[in-house]
């Protein structure tokens, strides 16, 4: 068990990961809190199968790896940019007032936030057991905690799952303050900006390229990768210091001792 250990004057407490002491740790929220990166997934699939069954019949169907190369992570209207481009599709940005009918990049992410929510309502947001766990004991013992989304439904999606953090910025930050999305580092220093602290001095828990990607971007301290089977060579190649199938697989050390334990499957709610 590695030692407990003292926060310096002015950090508060801190935690020890692979060896280093950071002042906070900011997470990622679909994937990495709740299991709604599966919601969203379905229903991107949706709104992308019926686009192309209408308008590009000779196109193969929205995939796994399409959500995880081109939409996750990433805010909607940069998830449909970048979908279409590698399909080698146009759309206008928004939809003429008298072209009711018409496909424009707004309208497909309308529908999709439309879909989640439904499918939200109906089948709830699911807390990752292991991660809920570590974000209460992190922050029982002083570490401060954040969430970064590029999700607009974030605070939402938290307060039906029970999970409370210090710091929140989503996608309605995003549009307020005009923070690019991720791959870019914005949103994520723009948390460092709040929790007070060097971005150096926060471990950043992603579990999307271009989330990983943006975290490497930023300096934040060390980059941890949460992988689903055969993705993990990915979030390496984007930045990711580590990459592990879920955080108990790390030791997290504390002054309140070692942060970890094994858990229920992540997929659980706790």
């Amino acid at each position: 068990m590695t030692p407990p250990v003292e926060g310096e004057p002015g950090r508060g407490p801190g935690v020890i990961l692979r060896g280093r002491e950071f002042s906070a740790v900011i997470f990622d929220l679909d994937g990495v809190i709740t299991d709604t990166a599966a919601v969203h997934r379905r229903a991107w699939a949706a709104v992308f199968d019926e686009f192309l069954a209408r308008h590009h019949p000779e196109q193969p169907e929205f995939g796994e790896q399409d959500y995880l190369t081109y939409v996750d992570g990433k805010n909607r209207a940069d998830g449909v940019r970048s979908f279409l481009d590698s399909r080698s599709i146009t759309l206008p940005e928004t939809t003429a007032e008298d072209e009711p009918a018409a496909e424009s990049v707004a309208a497909l992410a309308e529908r999709k936030d439309r879909l989640f929510h439904e499918f939200l309502d109906a089948e709830g947001p699911h807390p990752i057991a292991p991660t809920v766990d570590l974000i209460r004991r992190l922050r029982s013992a002083g570490v401060p905690v954040a969430v970064v989304s590029a999700s607009r439904n974030a605070a939402t999606v938290l307060s039906r799952a029970g999970v409370a953090v210090d710091v929140r910025v989503d996608g309605i930050d995003a549009d307020r303050l005009g923070l690019p999305g991720k791959p870019d580092p914005a949103l994520f220093l723009e948390a460092a900006r709040r929790l007070r602290l060097d971005p150096a001095d926060a471990v950043v828990v992603e579990d999307a390229e271009s989330g990983v990607a943006a975290a490497t971007n930023g300096g934040f301290g060390q980059v941890v990768g949460i992988a689903t089977a055969g993705h993990a060579s990915a979030l390496e190649r984007s930045g990711a210091d580590v990459v592990v199938p879920d955080v108990v697989a790390l030791t997290w050390s504390t002054q309140s001792g070692v942060e970890r334990r094994r858990g229920p499957d992540r997929t659980q709610g706790g």
